[in-house]
């Protein structure tokens, strides 16, 4: 996780999420929410849309956004409209000037370059009756740039609690470093199905080595770790995605993070 992005994500938290121009994004009656947000997960529905610069004609900068709101539970719905916004700043050492996606659009309108364009979103990557897992990625085309600007993050959301859980949050106390070596593992795997790696492996290494990353998600098959371009692949890689078994998490993961048939 960039250290700003975590930064700013702890800050909101500590703050409670307090209250902006994303409360209104609960697109179900209030008086439906209870009914419609008493089942096994979380209630979504979803928030979408594309605008191009107001005013403007011929090549004009846009932003396109298929997101979620969560009626149910406004703070998560703040927090994935913050998260969102955020990370379309390019900057690793200081927050850009804006906490919402209204308030980028704003921002974006004045700064932005004729063929600049922007696209974020947000999806359930995993649902149960006790986690929320979603998914936030952005994609920037920045005049200029050789490639386009690319960010992922994982959102882990305790539905019982109310709280995003980190990497800390979930593992048993002591055992960081034994997911880092589960981590290191799941990537030797991954590096076996890269052809580039296959052919040189000691240069690949050389030019992406290991990188560690609390960027986690839980899923049916296990914690899947994702990084952004550039961070252990070339960027024809994308976005890789590592995953680690739940089998190999046992000692390591919570006993209550582990499927009822790992505990065994």
């Amino acid at each position: 996780m960039n250290p700003l992005w975590a930064g700013v994500m702890v800050s909101l938290l500590l703050a409670g999420c307090a209250s902006g121009p994303a409360d209104n994004i609960s697109l179900i009656p209030g008086d439906q929410v209870a009914t419609q947000t008493a089942k096994d997960g979380l209630f979504t529905q979803p928030v979408e849309w594309k605008k191009t610069k107001p005013g403007c004609d011929g090549n004009c900068p846009s932003i396109e956004v298929k997101s979620l709101a969560f009626p149910g539970v406004p703070i998560l719905t703040r927090l994935v409209d913050h998260a969102l916004a955020i990370m379309t700043g390019v900057s690793a050492t200081s927050a850009p000037p804006y906490t919402t996606l209204a308030e980028f659009e704003q921002y974006f309108w004045q700064t932005a370059a004729p063929r600049d364009a922007v696209f974020l979103s947000a999806r359930t990557r995993y649902m149960n009756r006790n986690l929320s897992v979603i998914e936030l990625n952005s994609q920037q085309r920045i005049t200029g740039a050789a490639h386009g600007i690319t960010a992922t993050q994982f959102l882990n959301w305790d539905n019982n609690t109310g709280k995003v859980l980190g990497i800390r949050n979930v593992l048993v106390a002591g055992q960081y470093d034994a997911y880092l070596r589960a981590l290191r593992q799941a990537h030797q795997q991954w590096l076996e199905t890269q052809p580039d790696a296959k052919g040189d492996p000691e240069a690949y290494l050389h030019m992406w080595p290991f990188q560690p990353s609390d960027n986690f998600a839980f899923t049916d098959q296990g914690l899947v770790v994702k990084y952004d371009a550039y961070a252990i692949a070339p960027y024809a890689a994308g976005l890789p995605e590592l995953t680690i078994p739940y089998e190999q998490l046992k000692g390591i993961l919570k006993p209550e993070y582990l499927p009822s048939d790992s505990t065994g």
